[in-house]
């Protein structure tokens, strides 16, 4: 054999061991690291679930996760990054109720499309709102406060973190359902709603249960009823705005795992099974109830007919209460 052959035959033999190799690095998944983007600050509530959810994942699977936070226009920044991003599947967002359901109708102009612009991977948990007044408020029940609202129309005042968040959205829904009327209060964000409400400025919130349990459990604030379907585990006592007289009645903020449109189907298929995985873990269960929230999981299929129903559910809410922004 001459050495020109030789070589040939060695090349062809080390080609053939690396075809397996090679065979097996194309069809893993990641070979970098995966980037989750947060379009909210830092120790908010959807960053919490955010890199609560990343730690399950990187665990399960020994995949690097990077969370970065990219916070403004109401999340809409942070998903446009995602929506612009290559469909490698190396790039996340998590999406939620603002973003993609009830922005759409509230901006007059978006970045993107939410039905068109991303591939659903799975939803990851849903988060009602609790009605709470302060513990020296007139009404004592929901029955009650519906009473005043009707007797006197706009009398009874209602705080909201600002407009077009999911409790203001909650509040109008819950009014057009109960036939009263209320005053609606604005702010910008959840820590002056929440001080005015304590100090007597206003009469009701429908509060994250993350920013009303502490004042719940210490005296300071009634709850009056919760927007989810079934009672909350850490809220055992407080039924249900359904339960309460408003069948059918339900409103929570949800969170959702995003990625760009184009993102081939076998790595959202695997994606999509790791956050299955991650969501059925007990402790993660124990760490989503705890803070008043439940995981959700899913098909991808499902979660896109989810959000078509979410995002015509939340416009039809804006539009009924004529919402503008600030």
């Amino acid at each position: 054999m001459t050495p020109f052959t030789l070589g040939r035959t060695l090349l062809a033999a080390l080609a053939a061991s690396a075809m397996p190799l090679l065979a097996q690095a194309q069809a893993g998944y990641p070979r970098e690291s995966i980037r989750l983007i947060v379009p909210f600050p830092p120790a908010g509530g959807t960053d919490v679930v955010s890199r609560m959810l990343a730690d399950r994942l990187a665990a399960n699977t020994g995949w690097v996760f990077v969370v970065e936070n990219k916070a403004g226009a109401g999340g809409n920044i942070g998903l446009d990054a995602v929506a612009k991003s290559k469909p490698d599947g190396l790039t996340l967002g998590m999406g939620q109720t603002a973003n993609l359901a009830i922005n759409p109708t509230l901006y007059p102009k978006m970045p993107y499309d939410p039905l068109k612009d991303f591939t659903p991977v799975a939803l990851v948990a849903s988060q009602p709102v609790v009605l709470v007044v302060r513990a020296e408020s007139p009404y004592k029940t929901l029955a009650a406060l519906v009473a005043a609202g009707k007797a006197k129309p706009g009398a009874v005042t209602m705080a909201s973190a600002g407009n077009g968040t999911v409790g203001h959205l909650a509040g109008e829904m819950f009014a057009k359902k109960a036939g009263a009327k209320f005053m609606h209060v604005p702010y910008k964000g959840a820590g002056p709603a929440l001080t005015d409400l304590l100090g007597g400025q206003t009469d009701f919130f429908f509060i994250t249960p993350q920013g009303g349990l502490p004042f719940i459990k210490s005296g300071k604030l009634r709850a009056l009823a919760v927007t989810s379907a079934k009672r909350l585990p850490v809220l055992p006592d407080t039924p249900t705005v359904a339960e309460s007289g408003y069948a059918g009645f339900e409103a929570a903020d949800w969170k959702a795992v995003v990625a760009p449109v184009g993102t081939p189907p076998d790595v959202v298929k695997r994606l999509n099974a790791e956050v299955e995985k991650a969501l059925a873990k007990p402790d993660t269960i124990a760490r989503l109830l705890a803070e008043g929230s439940a995981p959700m999981g899913g098909s991808p299929q499902a979660m896109a007919a989810f959000l078509k129903a979410e995002q015509a559910r939340w416009g039809a809410a804006v539009k009924e209460a004529n919402v503008k922004l600030d």
